[in-house]
């Protein structure tokens, strides 16, 4: 059962507004709902939001932020997931698998979107 984000995931009822409750749904997964709630919406620095997955075994409930800043002629993104008791080892190892599907899935996939 895959918890971490990746290409397919598909945003339903999404807006940039805080209290707004949206979905990510994945259609070619078992997984078919994670519902979330924008918590921080700042256009072109922040967007916040919580993660939950209420059907897993052990339900997660995390946070997601994506923050921008300037950086000499460019931008940096700085992109983190809390919410993890690494304390307990199914949490650790869920910790471990949403920080490399970020990293091999979802931000290449960004780079080059926003290249192009």
């Amino acid at each position: 059962m895959p918890l971490s984000p990746g290409p397919s995931l598909r945003p339903t009822g999404f807006a940039t507004m805080v209290g707004t409750r949206f979905r990510f749904t994945t259609p070619d997964s078992s997984i078919d709902e994670i519902i979330c709630q924008v918590l921080v919406a700042h256009p072109r620095e922040q967007l916040t939001y919580t993660w939950t997955y209420p059907r897993a075994d052990y339900p997660t409930h995390w946070t997601v932020d994506w923050t921008l800043r300037p950086q000499g002629r460019g931008t940096r993104l700085l992109l983190t997931q809390t919410g993890f008791d690494i304390e307990d080892r199914r949490q650790r190892m869920a910790r471990n698998a949403v920080e490399r599907s970020w990293k091999r899935l979802v931000l290449p996939r960004l780079g080059a979107v926003i290249h192009h």
